[in-house]
Formats: C-alpha cells, sequence, structure tokens
C-alpha cells in the first residue's frame, strides 16, 4: 500500500478530466489522473469522434452515388465494413497516441484502475491512496436504457453499434435524439432499411421546432422511417430477428435495435455519498463554480446536469483548474454553449429556441427571421438544403441561432459569438461576410433582423 499527496488528482480522464489536468499543470500543479480505461473517455474511444468518422465515411457513399450529377463518372461497388472500422480505428488511435504524447510532456501522471474517493479529499485506487489538495470527479456517463429493456443480442446500445462488424439491412433505432438521428444517417448512407421509434412528437425535441422539420423532411427524402410520438410496450428477440411493439399496437422487425434514450451520469460506486458529496437523480450536485457539497472537490462534464457535450465538459475542466489556481474563470450558461447534430444535413444550434425565448419574454417582445439555405450560392453547389434561423429579442440582442444543412456545424461559432456577447443584429449587419460561402445565409438573416433584408423577402 501506498500514500501520495499532489495538488490535483482527477478522477477521470475523459474531456473534462484531461482538459483538467492540462490546465493544472499548465499553471504549475502538480496532477495525477486516475482513469480506468483510456485517456480520452467515451468521446474519443466510443462517442464523438469514431461516430464522426462513420458519418464522413457514409457522407463519401453518398458523394459516390451522386458523382453523376456533377458529372463525374463514379460507381458505389459495394460497402466494406471492416475497412471502415480500420479507417475509424486508425483515427482513434492516432489521437489517443496525441492525448497521451501531450499529458506525458506536461508531466501529469497517469494511474490506471477504479478511482474511488475518500475523505481528505483523495481518491484509493486498490490499495494505493492519491490525496489532493483538490480533486476533480470527471467519471463521464453511461448510455441509459428504460425499465424492461436491457442490452445484449441483437438490443444495442451506441458502443455496441459501433463495435459491429457489418451493416444491419433492417435497423430500429429507439430514440430520436442526437445519438440516434446520427446512426440513422449513418447506417441509411451505408445501405440499411432504418426506422426512428421517438416517443416525443418530432425529431430533436431539445432543438428549434424549425430544425425538427428540416430534418424531418430530409429524412423522409432520403427514405428513412419515423414512428414519432408513440413509446414502445415490448422488445423480443431471436437469433435472426428483433421485434419492438409500440403501445399504438404497431408490431417492427428488424436485424438490430439501437436504444438511443440519452446518457446517465456515471457516479455509482465511485464514494459520493460516503464521502457527503451530494449527488441529484445521479448527477453530482455543483454551485456554479462547479464546487460540490464537499470542500475541494469539484465535479465536471456529463455528471454535471445540463447539457451532456464533450466541448462543455472540456471548457468547465480548464475553468475548475484556473479556479483551483486562484484565477478568475466565470461560469459559461449552457445556453452560450453550440450544439451540433452531425446528421446529413446536420443542425447546428446556439441559445434560445423561439419557444423558449417567447417563454422568457413574452410573443410580443420576440422576432425571428428565417433564410432558406436555396438561396445561398455555395449551399447550391454542394447539394445541400436547409436553413438559419435567427430568434431576437424586439430592439434587443440576439437570443439563438439556429441552422440545418451539409456542413453549418461549421457556422455556428459566429452565432455563439452573437449570443454570447448580447449583438444586436444591427451591429452585426454591417459585417461582411466573404462570397460564395455558406456563411452568407447567416449575415441574410441578421441583415433581415435588422430591418434590411436583401435576399430574404
Amino acid at each position: 500500500m501506498s500514500e501520495r499527496t499532489v495538488d490535483v488528482v482527477v478522477l477521470g480522464g475523459g474531456s473534462g478530466g484531461y482538459a483538467a489536468a492540462l490546465r493544472a499543470a499548465e499553471l504549475g500543479k502538480s496532477v495525477i489522473v486516475v482513469e480506468k480505461d483510456k485517456l480520452g473517455g467515451t468521446c474519443l474511444h466510443r462517442g464523438c469522434v469514431p461516430t464522426k468518422a462513420m458519418l464522413h465515411a457514409a457522407e463519401v457513399a453518398d458523394t459516390v452515388r451522386e458523382a453523376g450529377a456533377y458529372g463525374i463518372g463514379a460507381e458505389l461497388t459495394g460497402i466494406d465494413p471492416a475497412r471502415i472500422a480500420t479507417y475509424r480505428d486508425g483515427i482513434v488511435s492516432k489521437k489517443h497516441k496525441g492525448l497521451e504524447g501531450l499529458v506525458k510532456a506536461r508531466g501529469i501522471e497517469v494511474v490506471s484502475g477504479a478511482g474511488t474517493l475518500e475523505p481528505g479529499p483523495a481518491v484509493r485506487v486498490g490499495d494505493d491512496l492519491y490525496r489532493g489538495r483538490d480533486v476533480v470527479i470527471a467519471t463521464g456517463s453511461y448510455s441509459r436504457s428504460l425499465p424492461g429493456l436491457e442490452f445484449g443480442g441483437r438490443v444495442l446500445d451506441s458502443e455496441g453499434a459501433l463495435a459491429l462488424g457489418t451493416v444491419p439491412d433492417r435497423a430500429i433505432i429507439l430514440g430520436g435524439g442526437v445519438i440516434g438521428v446520427e446512426f440513422a444517417s449513418v447506417w441509411r448512407s451505408l445501405g440499411a432499411e432504418v426506422t426512428i421509434v421517438e416517443a416525443l412528437d418530432r425529431l430533436v425535441p431539445n432543438e428549434d421546432a424549425a430544425l425538427s422539420k428540416a430534418l424531418e423532411r430530409a429524412y423522409r427524402k432520403r427514405g428513412i422511417r419515423t414512428s414519432l410520438g408513440v413509446r414502445f410496450s415490448s422488445v423480443s428477440q431471436d437469433d435472426s430477428s428483433v421485434t419492438v411493439t409500440l403501445e399504438n399496437g404497431e408490431s417492427l422487425t428488424a436485424d438490430v435495435l439501437l436504444v438511443a434514450v440519452g446518457r446517465g451520469p456515471a457516479t455509482d460506486g465511485i464514494g459520493l455519498d460516503e464521502t457527503g458529496v451530494a449527488r441529484d437523480r445521479g448527477f453530482v450536485a455543483t454551485d456554479d463554480l462547479l464546487r460540490t457539497s464537499v470542500a475541494r472537490v469539484w465535479a465536471v462534464g456529463d455528471i454535471v446536469r445540463g447539457l451532456q457535450l464533450a466541448h462543455r465538459g472540456f471548457q468547465q475542466g480548464i475553468a475548475v483548474a484556473e479556479r483551483i489556481a486562484g484565477l478568475a474563470s466565470p461560469p459559461v450558461a449552457d445556453t452560450q454553449i453550440p450544439r451540433v447534430t452531425y446528421s446529413h444535413p446536420e443542425l447546428a444550434s446556439v441559445g434560445l429556441t423561439e419557444e423558449q425565448a417567447r417563454a422568457a419574454h413574452g410573443d410580443d417582445a420576440i422576432a425571428t427571421t428565417e433564410f432558406n439555405l436555396a438561396g445561398n450560392a455555395k449551399s447550391e453547389i454542394i447539394g445541400t438544403a436547409g436553413l438559419v434561423k435567427v430568434v431576437r429579442r424586439v430592439d434587443g440582442p440576439v437570443l439563438g441561432v439556429h441552422l440545418a444543412g451539409d456542413r453549418v456545424g461549421e457556422l455556428i461559432t459566429e452565432g455563439q459569438l452573437a449570443v454570447a456577447w448580447e449583438a444586436h443584429p444591427e451591429d452585426i449587419a454591417p459585417l461582411l461576410h466573404a462570397h460564395p460561402t455558406q456563411s452568407e445565409a447567416l449575415g441574410e438573416a441578421f441583415l433581415a433582423l435588422a430591418g434590411k433584408p436583401l435576399h430574404a423577402l
């Protein structure tokens, strides 16, 4: 048994944890990271990065299919899941090695093993105890299921879907949120017949209704079926198929069922209750500065209630490291954090939806505008449909920016700046956007809300 003391012990090496470790080391702190799996966590190994690699492979397949429309002779002769996996895993491996090198170069020690919080504060790994003047909890999240529905066999979570060695001929996806619609996009582009079942009345229900409608139209055109506003009743499977029965009596059969109903905070069994760290329905309870109920114990990432996004956890990790070092690091509201759904077409948003804005400020205080990407030359060139929607307070700042269309995720930072800086459309309207770019569509929306629309009616 050994015992050591350092400035900061980080429990969890995912996006939030390793960001906290890197920033703390940069600020002169001695740091130990305890990670039971691999540095980078779910995002790098089983989430953000591998799924986006799959989405890019799917985009290539669609591009080849449509090559004739651009005067290019090409033919899609097949899909090779093994080679797609090799491409995907190569990207993950390269990013992982780069992260390991960066952590090592900063003098951060990584301890492999499952850690539990103890008083002090400290983290125990087996017989070894690592005391920190501060401890940062960053244990991430896990795939949720539903009562009576267990993962196994042909019933998959997102990690199981990534591990499939084949593309299913038929797939049912339970859940029409971000994870569900992204896998639907991948599998459809690779040749699968896909049906999404969503209990609420629209896809991506946390987004503005205009984005939901745009995605639903695009998915109908792509042949992705949806069953909205209905819950599942039961699931059965055998050696060759899985059958989902819905509460309306409808029965669906496919090769696999992906359960994508959200992610829960991974906070059980790590010593939180025993050491007095308060939880709220599994999430670690924190104040605005991410301090827990126990002194010198902090929490970041998916275990803190709010948007479960890797870049949110990353930013929180940096902020906590700076606060530990005595620096001022003001909190960032979830409404200022960009959200991207990497489907085909993409969705990107920041700030309040129209519904949220009207609820907060009243109907008469809100103005909106939409600009259809059909009027944008670059969108026409790359062959995408979609829209830009901007929500503002009348005679006031931009409250929300919402985009639908291929590659619009690359535009959302401008929207984030507008929302975070409480810019008025009149402030932004004089700024130029290069031509031809998709960013011009955002400029058109700002012009329209400033009272001088050009291409928008």
